[in-house]
């Protein structure tokens, strides 16, 4: 060896081992079976202990009468008979009302308003329909919508549609005007006691509001095209719910719809054979008439007054041979004599009806004696 080399050394080994590791406890750790057993064993005896010591036999898993369709239910001590005193009544106390939602009763101001209606609100109007194209239409539909916007303009659908049928249920009555324009304007001449407000106390003067007006227009619209509301019945007056006028106990009340409570005619007056549900046309200007001094002068038409005059008319034209109409009693004018042929002329003519040569009545009835004979002469 060189003295200059140094003596070489055994090449390490490469360094290996095993560190074991204490591992944590955790709730999937696997206990020993032992203590498995030790607890199956706990377990059983919790469960088989009560059992053998119960005197009668026993039921599994059961929890009194929990496990029967029908439990027996025992009275209360004071619904037994002669547990309380004589005379005495037996009690229940009533179960709570149920607490009140989170939002219950709350309503947004875009829903209707309740309409309340008597159960029977009378038969219902027919549909009047204005097919006449140009003025007339015109006119009515104008007339119509200014009675809408100024009675209830804020109202819903229900409460419009029940101002336009009253409007339209006094064209059929023969006691109001026979046109739209004639209803709504009735009494204007006046200063006051028109039959709609708004048309003498200076509402007029307002500009309406171009939303509410196209609103109540389409109501008036659909109105005039046929459609009825029912529920309104042939109610012809009505009154805000803020006021009682004398008459309202006097008509016959229908029900209240949104901000007004509708009333109709009674007796005869209020009859659906006095409505006649036509239109002629001869709608007038679709504005106020002008003021009449000596209009203020005459009592204003209530409804109270309108019944007894309707009901004075019929009984006369049921007498008298005349008819009640918007503008009084007319007569009636007696039907033309009967026309006949040149031949039933040569023949006789009317002498061949007049049942002149009839039998003498034997064993007829009296009242049925003149049975042919004419009542009144037509022509005479």
């Amino acid at each position: 060896m060189s003295p200059c080399s140094a003596p070489s050394e055994p090449r390490p080994r490469d360094f290996a081992a095993r560190i074991a590791r204490r591992r944590r406890a955790t709730l999937g750790r696997k206990q020993p079976l032992a203590h498995n057993g030790r607890r199956a064993a706990v377990l059983l005896a919790a469960v088989a202990v009560p059992a053998f010591a119960t005197p009668q036999g026993w039921g599994r898993f059961e929890i009194g009468n929990a496990g029967h369709a029908a439990a027996p239910i025992e009275p209360m001590p004071f619904e037994q008979a002669g547990a309380s005193f004589p005379g005495s009544a037996f009690y229940y106390l009533a179960a709570d009302p149920p607490a009140p939602l989170l939002g219950a009763g709350i309503h947004s101001d875009a829903e209707d308003a309740p309409t309340r209606i008597d159960p029977f609100a009378g038969p219902a109007a027919r549909a009047l329909r204005i097919d006449n194209s140009g003025v007339d239409r015109t006119r009515a539909l104008e007339c119509l919508t200014t009675a809408i916007y100024y009675e209830a303009a804020s109202e819903p659908d229900a409460g419009q549609r029940a101002v336009a049928q009253v409007v339209l249920n006094r064209v059929a009555h023969p006691s109001f005007p026979k046109t739209v324009c004639g209803v709504v304007y009735q009494g204007s001449e006046r200063s006051s006691g028109c039959q709609f407000s708004f048309a003498c106390d200076g509402a007029l003067a307002r500009a309406p509001s171009r939303f509410f007006w196209l609103r109540a227009e389409e109501v008036a619209r659909q109105a005039l095209a046929g459609s009825v509301y029912a529920p309104v019945g042939l109610a012809t007056h009505y009154h805000t719910i803020a006021v009682h006028p004398y008459w309202a106990d006097t008509l016959s009340f229908i029900g209240t719809i949104g901000a007004h409570r509708f009333y109709r005619f009674g007796g005869p007056a209020g009859a659906p054979a006095t409505f006649r549900f036509a239109y002629a046309g001869g709608e007038p200007i679709a504005a106020p008439h002008p003021h009449d001094a000596a209009a203020d002068a005459a009592p204003a038409p209530d409804p109270v007054a309108l019944q007894r005059a309707y009901l004075a008319g019929l009984k006369t034209a049921q007498t008298a041979a005349v008819t009640p109409t918007a503008g009084g009693l007319a007569a009636v004018r007696p039907a033309p004599p009967p026309m006949y042929a040149a031949d039933l002329q040569g023949r006789g003519g009317e002498a061949l009806y007049r049942g002149d040569r009839l039998p003498e009545a034997t064993g007829v009835r009296p009242e049925w004696q003149n049975s042919g004979r004419w009542i009144v002469r037509p022509g005479t």
